[in-house]
């Protein structure tokens, strides 16, 4: 099975960057500078915000559904000044091969969820493929599986 993994759009994120951190806690917003051993996973390039880089961390609404009980938001990580974000076919990021318990949720075009799975990192694939195997699946969201919070949208490709 084909697929497409893609983060979210550099551009949605841009103007933040130039807000001073009080106009970004007014948003529910902070930047985040390096720490001693964090890994802010960027969901715009689906690696890890290396330690000298800086990120932003908001809540983002992933699931925007307005008919559906599985709308959804939470917190995630953005690094400063990409301009570029992860879409590829057939091709792994890290955020998500390196995890050690990924948690794959499929979704049908209503947005109801019709199927799920917790695998590690190194078994995304073959998840992935089960999971847009299935007829009734629209789209697929990768979350961390520890914290919940969202990773990447998969889509057949």
């Amino acid at each position: 099975m084909r697929f497409r993994i893609s983060g979210l759009p550099a551009a949605r994120f841009a103007p933040l960057f130039a807000l001073g951190d009080d106009e970004l806690l007014a948003q529910g917003a902070r930047r985040c500078a390096a720490a001693p051993g964090s890994r802010r996973p960027c969901r715009v390039s689906l690696d890890y915000t290396p330690p000298e880089e800086t990120a932003l961390l908001l809540a983002y609404e992933h699931l925007p559904a307005p008919h559906s009980p599985f709308r959804a938001s939470g917190p995630i990580y953005v690094r400063e000044g990409l301009r570029e974000t992860f879409d590829r076919v057939g091709e792994v990021p890290p955020v998500l091969s390196q995890s050690s318990a990924l948690s794959l949720r499929a979704y049908d075009s209503a947005a109801m969820m019709v199927d799920a799975d917790v695998v590690p990192g190194a078994a995304v694939e073959a998840a992935i493929a089960r999971l847009l195997g299935r007829a009734d699946v629209d789209y697929v969201h990768a979350h961390f599986a520890p914290r919940g919070c969202y990773l990447a949208r998969i889509d057949r490709a």
